[in-house]
């Protein structure tokens, strides 16, 4: 599954190339690695669903992992995190120079869009899908819990804020493979319903156990600098609740979203176990 994604993405780069420099910058950072996480939960969700995975189906986990991968660029840039490093290597901005990672962040944003919209599924699903992309990505969603994390560094929040944060910064992107699948596999209103539920339970909980590791893991784990909130005066989850409440928040959502998906098994004849061994693995120490 993680090949054929990254197949897709790098068709796509070969195809028209403007810039050698930027395609290189691009490709630097979607080679970097990285556990393909939001991918895989949509391509997992297709299978248990009992669909027979296709080039399309793989675009649309590589439009995803594109957004994901520009985001990335640009949380380490100076004026956001202002980090070295991003998956063990160099991060983009230091690896060339902060104008090509801007750009380079841009283009995988935009391209994305390109790529998902070049899918042969049925026009209205592509244009559905296209919608929530944009909502999960932009303004409504992670770029706008961006601007919220910034404006809330060096200050106390309550836990309304930080739930404001992640739910738009983390939160949405992860739920955009669940709701991806429910558009493809063609449930029905209800089903829908609790596949969004899952995936935000899978988005906090996510948020939750990166919290915990930027207080607990050091840079071999984590394959960036951590206590990079700390440093940053961030409110996060430890911070409020401490790192027991916390570890229980994160297991509470993971128990949560499977319970949902052992519903799905009867309802809609749905074969969980792949989505719940990728799920698992958002435990601390799984």
């Amino acid at each position: 599954m993680i090949e054929h994604t990254n197949e897709a993405i790098r068709n796509y780069y070969k195809e028209l190339i403007v810039s050698s420099d930027l395609t290189k910058a691009i490709l630097y950072s979607v080679d970097a690695g990285g556990k393909r996480l939001r991918p895989l939960l949509f391509l997992m969700l297709l299978e248990g669903f009992g669909i027979a995975l296709n080039n399309d189906h793989y675009s649309i986990a590589a439009s995803l992992e594109m957004i994901h991968t520009g985001s990335l660029i640009h949380d380490d840039l100076p004026a956001m995190d202002n980090d070295d490093y991003r998956r063990g290597q160099l991060t983009n901005h230091k690896k060339f120079d902060e104008a090509t990672a801007i750009l380079a962040g841009d283009a995988l944003f935009l391209d994305a869009f390109g790529l998902l919209a070049s899918s042969k599924l049925a026009p209205d699903k592509v244009v559905q899908l296209i919608s929530f992309l944009s909502d999960a990505s932009g303004s409504r969603g992670m770029v706008g819990g961006q601007m919220l994390d910034v404006k809330g560094e060096h200050q106390a929040l309550k836990e309304a804020d930080l739930v404001a944060i992640h739910t738009n910064k983390t939160g949405k992107l992860l739920t955009f493979p669940f709701i991806a699948a429910g558009i493809v596999s063609d449930l029905d209103e209800k089903g829908m319903t609790l596949l969004q539920k899952a995936g935000q339970l899978v988005g906090l909980a996510f948020q939750v156990r990166d919290d915990i590791l930027d207080v607990t893991a050091d840079f071999s784990e984590l394959g960036k600098t951590p206590k990079k909130d700390i440093f940053a005066e961030k409110t996060t989850y430890p911070s409020l609740f401490g790192l027991e409440k916390s570890t229980s928040i994160l297991n509470q959502a993971l128990d949560d979203a499977l319970g949902i998906f052992e519903s799905f098994e009867k309802a809609y004849q749905f074969d969980r176990q792949a989505i719940k061994t990728i799920i698992e693995r958002l435990r601390l120490h799984a």
